[in-house]
């Protein structure tokens, strides 16, 4: 068996009781206080191994840097893992959905998206150190608080850290049960669209009126419209609002939208397709707030190079990896953004984020350790 995968199989029940450690401490992203105890958890398993650092910023939990002390020179610059601590369960998750072990699988909030992969990280570094293999560059995890509410604190921290890197390792989850590495993500945005019309009366003025729900479904079916499946660019208008009574003309409505793009150039063009909507009832005006957030993590050259070094390091594992493309987006898009070549999708193997069923395969928990350690000492 090769060292790494002897080394993971063997540290297993550790990696599994850290994950339950992070499992059970539940981390909701709009929590800080308890954000703060997974960061402080984190911290504690890794005080032998790691440097931490902390950063503080407003209304959230705070980051974490951990710098590995691992042996080699270090002359040749920093590769990244990426992480985050925040889940999308709420306090007390645990009650209906606890923590267990079943049916070759670990379950709980979080286990999959991604306290996993964070795990894995650290046993990865874990089992460089402890096999003494040198790495040739400084290794470096990243773990935000608030990847899943947006990285609005966090997007210029990860990429000052990106750009610092010679390559970038995301933790989150691979696709499907066979766990394929994402090479690719849309640009994620959203608009909002605003309709300003003119109330009346329904029964008595109705003619004076300017209905402005009316507008908003017509311009619902041009924004639909946007949409242009075989170039994988989605235009969704998931919330339509607006009006006070039914006897009133409504004066005001709202679109809420939700756009995907493979890629860069994509996005900019249906940018220009938002702003440049007009009002069918010419009575109405038209307001658009939004914009792309999240920048296509486009499958470059550099980017694949990065995945075949890690299909052939997970052949000496007997495991064949594959690839996809992942309508969601991660942090990932920031750092591929920046040309920094960025590896997604490299955590827990398993299905069910942000559903009731999230899990992990156990049977693909030392494999995965033994792929990060691989690309941490290879690359």
């Amino acid at each position: 068996m090769h060292p790494y995968l002897s080394y993971a199989t063997a540290t297993q029940p550790k990696i599994v009781g850290l994950i339950r450690d992070m499992v059970e401490c539940e981390s909701p992203s709009d929590s800080p206080r308890d954000v703060n105890r997974l960061v402080d958890l984190m911290i504690e398993h890794t005080r032998d191994i790691a440097k931490a650092k902390t950063i503080a910023p407003d209304g959230f939990g705070k980051h974490l840097r951990l710098e590995f002390d691992l042996p080699g020179q270090k002359k040749k610059g920093q590769l990244l893992g990426v992480g985050h601590s925040d889940t999308v369960w709420p306090l007390g998750t645990l009650r209906s959905m606890p923590y267990r072990e079943a049916e070759g699988r670990l379950w709980g909030p979080g286990v999959l998206d991604m306290k996993s992969g964070m795990a894995f990280f650290i046993y990865a570094a874990r089992a460089l150190r402890e096999l003494d293999i040198e790495v040739k560059r400084k290794i470096v995890m990243f773990v935000v608080s608030e990847e899943e509410i947006g990285s609005r604190s966090s997007r210029a921290l990860t990429e000052a850290e990106a750009k610092g890197s010679d390559a970038v390792l995301v933790l989150e989850p691979g696709t499907g049960l066979d766990g394929k590495l994402k090479t690719a993500r849309k640009g994620v945005g959203n608009y909002t669209v605003w309709i300003e019309g003119k109330a009346s009366h329904a029964g008595v003025d109705f003619e004076n009126g300017a209905n402005a729900i009316v507008e908003a479904a017509r311009q619902v079916e041009r924004i639909a419209a946007f949409t242009a499946l075989k170039r994988g660019i989605t235009v969704n208008p998931g919330i339509i609002s607006g009006g006070t009574r039914t006897n009133v003309v409504p004066a005001v409505a709202r679109i809420d939208v939700d756009i995907r793009a493979v890629r860069a150039r994509d996005a900019a063009a249906l940018e220009k397709k938002f702003r440049g909507l007009r009002p069918i009832d010419r009575r109405c005006k038209l307001r658009v707030e939004g914009g792309l957030n999240r920048p296509p993590m486009e499958r470059s050259k550099a980017i694949l190079g990065l995945f075949s070094r890690a299909k052939k390091i997970a052949a000496n594992f007997g495991v064949d990896v594959g690839e996809t493309l992942s309508g969601g987006g991660s942090d990932g898009n920031f750092t591929a953004a920046l040309g920094v070549p960025t590896l997604d999708g490299i955590g827990g193997v398993g299905e069910g984020a942000h559903a009731i069923n999230e899990s992990i395969l156990v049977d693909r928990i030392a494999d995965r350790v033994a792929l990060l350690a691989g690309l941490l000492a290879e690359l």
